[in-house]
């Protein structure tokens, strides 16, 4: 299905084609349904819940071209707002469209990390002043600044299980361990070696997990190597999961072996670009770890070409980079939880594939 929807750049409103594919939101099913929105490996991932809220972690780069497909993908899930904003860290791929999403969708509430008064990476020429203005500018509830423990507060179906998304870490702290944890040291404990510390904002990503009934599902916004490592060991704070959504794109500084082994998850997707992300450290940690049952890609990589999945796993092909990459169909991969979260649905439109998987619990 194309559905042509305005595109918001620049204060001027152009059309854009979006690939959304049949599915779509339906309250009265009661499910919980995430799409995977391609921001040519930035970061957009929309949520939209039994109780028909919706959540919207990083909003991809400004510029029209991310923003135009979050609104299209919004609005195939029936939405006419987003109730909560998430920035998991400030680099322009995962907040630089905020601004231009909320033109098209007002924002209920947004939730990040403190503001950096400068570059978060210390860059002297940086453009992040201008960058952060828009976002500064936005008309919506401020929500209490993200830290180890917070949670978006959400509504709950009646007749579904309960339904929790809370913060693992951010800003290189962490929640407490609860008792079980503390009692199980992860037998992977120091396993992996140490890469050089990241000194970017990257490291101090805020993580989520999203939780409704048995299902879970991991969202490490650009996490990297060394804090995934704490994030599991000596103890596994994330416990095991049902989806991972890989850490920075499937860049090879994240995706740390420790980390995927521990999460267990059954199914990866990979919200990676052509050229950016899907790197072959990222899909040899996945192979290693032998719950994973599916791979999908938001896009083929062609930075290692070798590894990429079948092709029905994977919802844009070709290698169209920098300008040309506006001409990307733009596919989505979608994910639908049932109603009793014991089961979930991956579906590529673009390809025809769907595959249900039973959850852990």
């Amino acid at each position: 299905m194309k559905t042509k929807l305005p595109l918001v750049a620049a204060g001027v409103l152009t059309l854009a084609s979006f690939s959304a594919g049949p599915a779509r939101a339906d309250q009265k099913t009661k499910t919980l349904d995430v799409y995977w929105v391609d921001s040519e490996g930035g970061g957009s991932t929309l949520i939209v819940t039994p109780a028909g809220e919706s959540i919207l972690i990083d909003t991809g780069n400004p510029g029209g071209r991310d923003p135009s497909r979050i609104v299209a993908a919004a609005k195939d899930a029936g939405l006419t707002k987003i109730d909560h904003v998430i920035i998991t860290h400030w680099h322009t791929d995962h907040f630089g469209g905020a601004a231009e999403v909320a033109q098209a969708l007002p924002f209920g509430a947004l939730y990040h990390r403190a503001i950096p008064d400068g570059d978060p990476d210390g860059r002297k020429q940086s453009t992040f002043p201008t960058q952060i203005k828009p976002f500064r500018e936005i008309a919506a509830k401020r929500a209490e600044l993200v830290r180890a423990g917070t949670q978006v507060p959400l509504l709950n179906a009646g007749g579904t299980p309960k339904l929790g998304l809370r913060c693992l870490a951010a800003d290189q702290k962490f929640v407490e361990p609860t008792a079980a944890q503390a009692k199980a040291k992860n037998p992977l404990t120091g396993s992996v070696p140490a890469k050089a510390a990241d000194t970017s904002d990257n490291a101090n990503s805020a993580v989520w997990l999203l939780e409704f009934g048995a299902f879970r599902l991991f969202d490490g916004g650009d996490l990297t190597w060394n804090i995934e490592e704490q994030l599991v060991t000596p103890v596994n704070l994330a416990g095991v999961v049902d989806v991972y959504q890989t850490n920075h794109h499937g860049l090879g500084v994240s995706n740390n072996p420790l980390l995927v082994q521990s999460l267990e998850p059954t199914v990866v997707v990979m919200n990676n670009g052509p050229q950016k992300g899907g790197e072959a450290g990222t899909f040899a940690a996945i192979k290693s770890t032998k719950s994973v049952q599916a791979t999908y890609q938001l896009h083929e990589s062609f930075k290692s070409p070798a590894d990429n999945v079948a092709a029905e796993f994977i919802a844009n092909r070709g290698n169209l980079v920098g300008a040309e990459a506006a001409k990307c169909p733009a596919n989505v991969i979608k994910m639908t939880v049932a109603a009793d979260g014991k089961s979930y649905t991956l579906s590529v439109p673009s390809t025809g594939h769907t595959r249900t998987y039973k959850t852990k619990g």
